[in-house]
Parts: structure tokens; sequence; C-alpha cells
């Protein structure tokens, strides 16, 4: 019967602990840096539609995405003809307008997200809180050349201020 060394358990003992926790590690820093990098994504949009730039907000859109709202499905090609006022007058400083965002759910991989949650947007900060909306939506989005792109914006019904308090 061959005896195995105390040195050499601990060392068999150490590798099998290492590969059947590496794999964790990894999962989870690849989930760390998904969902950094969706919420960087989601600060670009806050910011563009804050600052008026139409073009940043448009690029977070793949160029095929749709808008689903409410009742009607519309190519974001068209959504986004008819939002640019909006951003041209946010940029020529005639309005202050801000979204942000919640989340009541988020799956997601490496390349692929589905984000649920609410937004809050108020066309105009200087006009006070009463003119806020807050939105249930959803989003589908998927990763190309290493930069999100929404496939799919959902806005599904109003949501209150309530629920927007309680979600993250």
């Amino acid at each position: 019967m061959k005896r195995t060394s105390n040195a050499h358990r601990s060392l068999s003992l150490l590798a099998a602990m290492v590969a059947l926790f590496w794999p964790l590690d990894v999962g989870a820093q690849s989930e760390s840096n998904t969902l950094a990098e969706l919420d960087a994504t989601w600060s670009e949009v806050s910011r563009s539609v804050a600052e008026g730039d139409f073009d940043a907000y448009s690029a977070v859109y793949h160029p095929d995405a749709v808008l689903v709202s409410f009742t009607d499905t519309t190519p974001i090609s068209e959504a986004l003809e008819a939002w640019e006022p909006g951003f041209v007058a946010a940029r020529a400083g005639e309005s202050q307008p801000t979204v942000d965002f919640r989340f009541t759910q988020r799956s997601h991989d490496d390349t692929t997200a589905h984000e649920t949650g609410i937004f809050r947007f108020a066309p105009d900060t200087a006009a006070g809180e009463p003119g806020a909306q807050y939105i249930h939506s959803k989003a589908l989005m998927v990763k190309r050349d290493g930069k999100w792109l929404r496939l799919m914006e959902y806005q599904k019904a109003t949501a209150t201020r309530a629920e927007w308090d309680a979600a993250r």
C-alpha cells in the first residue's frame, strides 16, 4: 500500500478547492464587471438627456431597435426623430430635463441583458417635481464591440412615486 505524505495531501486538497471555487470567483468578477458596464450605460443615458446630447443618446440604441410603448411599437429611428426637439431645447438651455433609472430585476450574461424597472423622466426640472413621470420599463440589450446597445425599450405602464421609492 502506497502512503501519501501530509504535504502531498494538503497540496491535493488545495488544488481541489481552487478547482472547485475558482469558477465562482471568475463568475462573480464577470457579474460585477457586467453590472458596472450596464450602470455606466444608464448613466450615459441620464447624462445625455440632461445635457441635450442627442448623438450620445442615439448611440445607446441598436440601429434596428424598437420602442414598445403602452399599446404600439415604433422603430427607434422614428422615436428618436420625435424626441430630438427636446434634446435641442435642452442643449440650448431652454429646458432642464432629467431621467433616472431604478431596477427591480436585472438578468444578464457577458453579452446580453434584460433590465426591468422604472424610469423617472422630468421634462424640465426647473418646472419642479410635479412634472415628473414614472414609467415601468424593460430594456433588452446586447453588447457589440464593447458597447451595450438597446434592442428594445418597452415603456409598459405608468408607475407611482411609491413604486419608484420601493425600487432600487
